[in-house]
């Protein structure tokens, strides 16, 4: 059965342009399914194969998810894939009915970002200046660079050296689906970027074929795991609490830009959101600042 699996994995990525993140999620979570399957299937003295799965056994899945108490957006992203897996069967011929068809996913209400406010990211983008090392180099860069850019963390330790072009002040990423965007970044930015490559970088590459634009200590490219502790520890020492995570940086930069006047439309295409109402979470976050400005400063609003 998972054959079947690794063949609608190998769709995704040869077909579709998934990513190599959106990818193993989908493995992780169709694999369980399919261990779920198996038990079911077994359970009515049949074969394990996807064709012996019926609607009653995808009902029983979809409130195991529930009795194990998964996030109903996680449990809502694993039943989504299980639909995408049974589309692909049936369209391929090997299934005649999605065994999903017309079972509702779990509701999932709507989360807004958690950006933080225009100090702390400043404090934060701060503190790999203390120091003095090629790490810290580094760090400041991709700090700076991803509260620039709005990029997110997968992009941005995939980018290559030839991505950033610090001449022209612009950085060449690819995003969900291999979409191509060029992003304008900042003078800042472009300043620490040029300290990283000129005072930092030499120190840690250990090869002259690295391509990647940011190492670690090994002198092998960053990892987004690696970025994630390297980011924890500067959100303690500036004193940011634990809920700063790379994700914090994006949804930082989106909300100060809407908050500073930019149009929406600018901000979808330097998020790299396909679709715009993707962006207009965003608006809700602006529009209460300006409420509070309002009913803070306005002599009939007290």
């Amino acid at each position: 059965m998972r054959e079947a699996i690794n063949r609608f994995l190998n769709y995704l990525i040869v077909e579709k342009g998934f990513s190599e993140n959106t990818v193993t999620a989908y493995r992780n979570d169709l694999y369980q399914l399919a261990d779920f399957a198996v038990s079911k299937i077994t359970e009515r003295g049949l074969t394990p194969d996807w064709v012996n799965l019926n609607r009653d056994g995808m009902l029983s899945y979809v409130l195991n998810l529930k009795e194990r108490n998964y996030a109903a957006t996680t449990a809502a992203r694993k039943v989504a894939a299980a639909k995408s897996f049974f589309n692909f069967m049936v369209a391929e011929g090997y299934l005649k009915d999605n065994p999903l068809l017309n079972v509702a996913s779990p509701r999932v209400g709507k989360s807004l970002p958690k950006p933080i406010p225009i100090n702390q990211a400043m404090r934060l983008l701060e503190q790999p200046a203390k120091l003095s090392t090629p790490e810290a180099k580094r760090d400041r860069a991709m700090l700076e660079l991803l509260y620039a850019s709005g990029m997110r963390v997968s992009e941005l330790v995939t980018l290559d050296l030839d991505n950033v072009n610090v001449n022209d002040g612009d950085v060449r990423c690819f995003g969900k689906g291999h979409k191509e965007r060029l992003i304008p970044i900042a003078p800042r930015a472009i300043l620490t970027l040029k300290e990283y490559l000129q005072e930092a970088r030499p120190h840690l590459v250990r090869s002259d074929t690295e391509i990647a634009l940011f190492l670690n200590v090994r002198g092998e490219r960053l990892t987004r795991q690696g970025l994630w502790q390297i980011l924890k520890g500067y959100a303690k020492t500036a004193g940011l609490g634990k809920e700063v995570t790379p994700h914090t940086l994006r949804h930082s930069f989106a909300t100060h830009m809407l908050g500073g006047g930019a149009d929406l439309r600018s901000v979808q295409e330097l998020l790299g959101h396909a679709n715009i109402s993707t962006t207009q979470v965003y608006t809700h976050l602006t529009s209460e600042h300006v409420r509070r400005t309002y009913n803070k400063s306005h002599p009939r609003a007290k």
